[in-house]
C-alpha cells in the first residue's frame, strides 16, 4: 500500500463539475493498493498517517500532528501509485490491486480514517478527478508498507 501525503492548505476533489470533496488545513492522500495489501496493513498505515507531525508549531518547528491542527482529510485513490516504468515508455499497472478488492480497502480507509479525523472527505474510486491543491511547504510524504 501506498500514500502519497501532501500537507495542504486546501484541497479539493471535482467529478464530472461537481465538488466530490473539499477540505482546508490537512492533508491530500493520494492511495494506491496492491493485491497483497490486507485490513491489517490499512491499518498500519492510517496510525502512521494520522500520527505524523508535519505541521510547524509557534517556533516553525514541524512538531505538530493533524489533531494539533485540527486538520483534514481528503482521501483520493490512486491506482496509478502503482506504475511499473521498468520497460518501455508506456507504464504497466499489473502490480495496482484488482478493482474490486482495491476499491473495498479504500472504503475500509475511509472508514477508519474517521474513527479518529473530524474531517474526513474523498474522490470516488474509478471517477475521471480532477484534483486541486495548494501543498503547504511544499510538504509531500510517501509512505510505503513495504518500507514500515
Amino acid at each position: 500500500m501506498r500514500f502519497v501525503i501532501q500537507r495542504v492548505t486546501e484541497a479539493s476533489v471535482t467529478i464530472d463539475g461537481e465538488i466530490s470533496g473539499k477540505i482546508g488545513k490537512g492533508y491530500l492522500v493520494l492511495i494506491g493498493v496492491a493485491d497483497t495489501d490486507t485490513k491489517e496493513i490499512a491499518d498500519k498505515m492510517i496510525r502512521k498517517m494520522i500520527g505524523l507531525r508535519i505541521f510547524e508549531d509557534e517556533q516553525g518547528k514541524t512538531n505538530l500532528s493533524l489533531a494539533d491542527v485540527d486538520g483534514g482529510l481528503l482521501l483520493v485513490s490512486q491506482f496509478t501509485l502503482y506504475a511499473n516504468c521498468k520497460r518501455g515508455n508506456r507504464p504497466s499497472f499489473i502490480e495496482a490491486g484488482k478493482p474490486d478488492m482495491a476499491n473495498e480497502m479504500y472504503e475500509y480507509i475511509i472508514e477508519k480514517c474517521g474513527e479518529s479525523v473530524d474531517e474526513v472527505q474523498t474522490g470516488e474510486f474509478g471517477a475521471d478527478m480532477k484534483v486541486q491543491l495548494l501543498n503547504d511547504g511544499p510538504f509531500t510524504i510517501l509512505l510505503d508498507s513495504d518500507q514500515l
